[in-house]
């Protein structure tokens, strides 16, 4: 079969890697990789998390030096010795987790390492205008250049970021999951910024799990499985499914199995629930054997709702009634009355990332265990049940993929034996393999009787996976209609507090 003609570089190729190989002890991360990039172009690189995507692209900032294979920028050898020579050199590194100095200005953060001096002064006249001109070149040029980056929102840090990148001569930009904390106006305007930068014959490399985006915002994909490339071509030729197929290494049916569910008995309720800032009122009933979701933009109240409820943020008025058992409790005894919840941010809440995954595990539950090999053996009945690629249950749970962590946060609401599960934002930054698999387990425990509370700020995960969606809007929650009445235009409607779902 010959081979893609869009996966083979042509005469406007600007960056292009081939048979990239790394290896760390015994794990081959990078077996033969080729991946090129064309001036004026956006391209996808897409796969499941331990692909190989970030030590690929680590080792074209210059964090890693390849084991073997050759690299070129704009026809001559690219050997980068580390990230500030690949900046100097024509390529950015833009990651999820921004590297910016908040104590420092707008103009001193663009210019950080590479700062133009006049004797043994700092160029101030010239570090303003670099600045600026960085600022007015992204269509930005209101930002004042000389405020503190931490005055900043998240979508403006993101752009000081790209700023950096094409203020000292960036050819290539890679953005590693750069929606993952943005509002979808910040997103729109993220997309107008690439295809800006993309008209001005920047190469772009686009990272995302968000296959959605991928298809909006990209020319072309480029598919790692297993540390290889295992195909690519023409975002617009390719569906989606095909597109996880390729990821997974297997065809995926239907991403988000949703079985014919029947409600049983009221085990949740909230009346009139507000918190000390957010919720402002809050009502729901949350049945066994169903899922509900909450929808809303970021800073509606979603996250401090469920807080509430498991008794994380005090409740200042309202009812809150979990099964026989009526008002406001510590998170202690909600675990005592059948109530879990994971974390948003399962870096720093929601798991130990320097313990085990076995201490991860029970913790909640460690009471019942003798001796560590019970610990162990119990832990290892819920590595395999819920497909956790690891060691064994003694390895450091922070040296997991992401995927992984967040099914061993959920395994502990199993392991503890909930029945109310709270879910905050449980697929946030996994790949697409990963959440395939938490939706059918989210599926499978409302079939067994389990009530699942879902937030999510990611609607097609909500119209797929909920029964009820409920929109939450400036800290006031809307009343739940059945998912089969809705849609994500009037979801988007009522969150914005344009209107109202019927």
């Amino acid at each position: 079969m010959p081979p893609d003609q869009s996966s083979l570089p042509g005469d406007n190729c600007l960056l292009k890697m081939h048979g990239i190989r790394k290896r760390f002890g015994a794990t081959q991360a990078l077996d033969g990789v080729d991946l090129h990039v064309n001036a004026g172009e956006v391209l996808a690189l897409v796969g499941e998390n331990g692909a190989g995507k970030s030590t690929l692209m680590k080792t074209l900032s210059g964090a890693y030096q390849p084991d073997e294979g050759s690299m070129w920028l704009e026809g001559k050898v690219y050997q980068p010795r580390d990230p500030m020579d690949a900046r100097r050199l024509g390529v950015a590194m833009i990651y999820q987790e921004l590297s910016l100095a908040p104590h420092l200005s707008v103009m001193e953060n663009i210019v950080l390492g590479v700062e133009p001096v006049r004797g043994p002064l700092m160029a101030w006249r010239q570090i303003r205008k670099i600045a600026r001109d960085a600022m007015a070149q992204l269509g930005r040029p209101d930002i004042p250049v000389d405020i503190p980056v931490s005055r900043l929102s998240i979508a403006e840090k993101q752009l000081v970021e790209i700023g950096r990148a094409t203020a000292i001569g960036s050819k290539v930009v890679v953005l590693d999951e750069p929606t993952s904390s943005l509002t979808s106006r910040d997103i729109a305007g993220l997309f107008t910024l690439i295809r800006r930068l993309r008209d001005q014959g920047h190469g772009i490399i686009y990272i995302s799990h968000f296959l959605e985006e991928v298809k909006e915002i990209t020319s072309r994909y480029t598919v790692l499985r297993d540390g290889k490339s295992v195909g690519g071509g023409l975002t617009a030729d390719a569906s989606t499914d095909a597109i996880i197929s390729m990821m997974v290494g297997r065809k995926v049916d239907d991403l988000y199995p949703r079985s014919n569910h029947t409600p049983g008995e009221m085990i949740l309720e909230l009346n009139d629930v507000s918190g000390v800032k957010k919720p402002a009122q809050a009502s729901l009933a949350l049945r066994r054997g169903e899922v509900l979701g909450i929808a809303g933009l970021v800073g509606a109240g979603r996250t401090e709702l469920v807080r509430a409820v498991f008794g994380l943020d005090a409740v200042r008025s309202g009812k809150i009634k979990v099964g026989l058992h009526s008002g406001p409790a510590a998170p202690a005894r909600r675990w005592n009355q059948g109530v879990g919840m994971v974390s948003e941010d399962r870096k720093t809440e929601g798991l130990a990332l320097g313990l085990s995954i076995s201490d991860n595990l029970t913790l909640s539950r460690l009471a019942r265990f003798v001796t560590p090999s019970g610990q162990a053996a119990q832990s290892a009945r819920w590595i395999e049940k819920m497909a956790v690629k690891c060691r064994g249950p003694g390895q450091i749970i922070g040296d997991l993929s992401g995927g992984n962590q967040q099914k061993v946060a959920i395994a502990r609401l199993l392991h503890h034996g909930v029945d109310i599960l709270l879910l905050d934002e449980p697929t946030r930054g996994i790949d697409v393999g990963s959440k395939a698999q938490i939706y059918k387990l989210i599926d499978e425990l409302a079939l067994q009787g389990k009530a699942i509370l879902l937030v999510s700020s990611y609607l097609p995960e909500l119209m797929g996976v909920c029964d009820r969606i409920a929109v939450m809007c400036r800290g006031v929650l809307g009343t739940a209609h059945p998912v089969k009445n809705i849609t994500e235009e009037l979801i988007m409607l009522e969150a914005t507090g344009a209107g109202a779902t019927s």
